[in-house]
């Protein structure tokens, strides 16, 4: 995003945040691009067969978002960073209702690997994921905000350093340590 554009998508946000609806509508057009790019990257971790889309996906959190009344937006990797983690939150809800749906049926097992915090196909499992992030935040909340900006939102290191106000190094460490948190954590489950 050049930036100028950059400037344009702060600017809109500040007066969204100061109450101007028509700032969203203009936000919007402006945002969809990298939205439906975030959309795919999550999308892509899922099952071959999901009936979700990229484009029902940014719908809904345009909608969600669009409910805000009292969102005070700093910049826009803090509204990247809110549009990602509204994205896991539709699929992971999405997952609870196929899952009740078919009551009975085995969870699947998610495998982590060194590369991605998990596989994609048909042992990927979201909800255990999702399990443990909320884990992991109750032990580092940082982290836990460092894995949704880089696993779901799909920020860079140093995207990821600015949004969490910390240098770019600290990213790189908690995200090691992370990933590892995370092995161990999904690998006692598994074995459970």
């Amino acid at each position: 995003m050049s930036a100028a554009r950059a400037d344009d998508v702060t600017r809109l946000l500040n007066e969204w945040s100061e109450g101007d609806r028509a700032a969203l509508d203009a936000l919007i057009p402006l945002v969809q691009q990298e939205l439906r790019r975030s959309a795919a990257r999550h999308l892509r971790r899922e099952r071959s067969d999901h009936t979700l889309q990229a484009t029902a996906l940014v719908n809904e959190v345009y909608l969600r978002l669009a409910d805000q009344r009292s969102a005070h937006w700093q910049n826009r990797l803090q509204f990247y960073a809110v549009a990602s983690r509204l994205m896991r939150r539709i699929l992971i809800d999405y997952a609870r209702r196929r899952r009740a749906a078919r009551r009975g049926a085995a969870p699947r097992r998610i495998e982590l690997e060194d590369a991605a915090l998990a596989t994609r196909g048909p042992d990927f499992d979201l909800l255990a994921l999702d399990e443990a992030l909320d884990a992991l935040a109750a032990q580092d909340e940082r982290q836990a905000r460092m894995v949704e900006l880089r696993y779901f939102g799909g920020l860079s290191v140093e995207d990821t350093a600015e949004a969490l106000q910390v240098s770019p190094s600290t990213v790189k460490s908690d995200w090691r340590l992370a990933r590892a948190w995370l092995r161990r954590f999904l690998a006692g489950r598994a074995s459970a």
